[in-house]
């Protein structure tokens, strides 16, 4: 007897990258303060001004990632700064792009989302990496939270 939905169920292991023996990917990072860059700013082969390019693999987590930004922007490497992710990606349906918002770090503290790699949230190559920074002087970014009932909701 087979169980219905049962391979839906398994969680995807995430293989460790030999980092010597793999080849690095070119990841372009774009870094705005305070919002994220419009999805439009990357529309028919642009893309913003404020690139970073990191070398890195698939197995890279976000606090890694966010380590490699505060390298480069002595600014945001004060406690309390905040990272808000996001995948920027072409639409498959239209010659646009989109982005999805994958997790948010935080300069001095630890989160739930530091350890997330590159391949846990499907991060595809060639996609770009959208970063919303966040002071330490300025309100943290507002916690999202899905509802999936938002459009039932009685009036």
């Amino acid at each position: 007897m087979q169980m219905a939905g049962l391979e839906s169920m398994v969680v995807e292991e995430v293989k460790p990258v030999d980092r010597e023996k793999t080849c690095p990917l070119l990841l372009r990072v774009f870094c705005s303060t305070g919002r994220h860059n419009s999805p439009g700013d990357y529309a028919r082969g642009n893309v913003p001004q404020n690139e970073l390019q990191i070398y890195t693999w698939m197995d890279a987590t976000l606090r890694e990632l966010t380590g490699l930004v505060k390298e480069v922007n002595p600014e945001t490497r004060r406690k309390g700064t905040y990272f808000d992710f996001a995948i920027v990606f072409p639409d498959a349906r239209s010659p646009t792009y989109r982005m999805r918002e994958i997790g948010v770090t935080c300069s001095g503290q630890r989160g739930g989302d530091d350890n997330k790699t590159l391949a846990q949230v499907k991060f595809q190559i060639g996609n770009y990496l959208d970063i919303s920074i966040t002071p330490s002087n300025r309100m943290p970014p507002p916690m999202r939270r899905p509802q999936p009932y938002a459009n039932n909701r009685p009036y």
